[in-house]
């Protein structure tokens, strides 16, 4: 028979496996506000949308333009996400997640899996 795990236990358990991941090597270190974007954007990737860098900057509510588009170029720095380049137009130009943003979030999703007990 399994266990059954509380919701609050499983959140718990997975606040505390994601505090270990992000002491490890090589984990991205971001503020609060960096990973606050980063979800963000992932809810939008998720859904397959294309995301520009303006639709980015308006996505983050009561934060000042300039301070969002310093986060981003901290993102950009970390090799969290890049910027490519629309077809058509080359002013415009589209958040994308970066291989170590995948990883970053399979390492969450793990951590997840694991909270719950499967």
């Amino acid at each position: 028979m399994a266990t059954v795990i509380k919701p609050s236990q499983a959140y718990l358990k997975f606040i505390s496996l994601v505090q270990a991941v992000r002491e490890l090597p090589g984990f991205p270190d971001m503020d609060a506000l960096e990973e606050r974007m980063l979800n963000l954007f992932a809810a939008s990737w998720q859904r397959n949308q294309q995301l520009t860098v303006l639709q980015a900057m308006d996505m983050v509510s009561g934060i000042s333009p300039s301070t969002v588009h310093r986060r981003l170029k901290a993102l950009r720095k970390k090799g969290l996400i890049a910027l490519e380049s629309d077809e058509i137009d080359n002013r415009v130009k589209y958040v994308v997640a970066t291989e170590r943003a995948n990883q970053y979030f399979t390492q969450l999703g793990r951590c997840l899996t694991k909270a719950v007990g499967r």
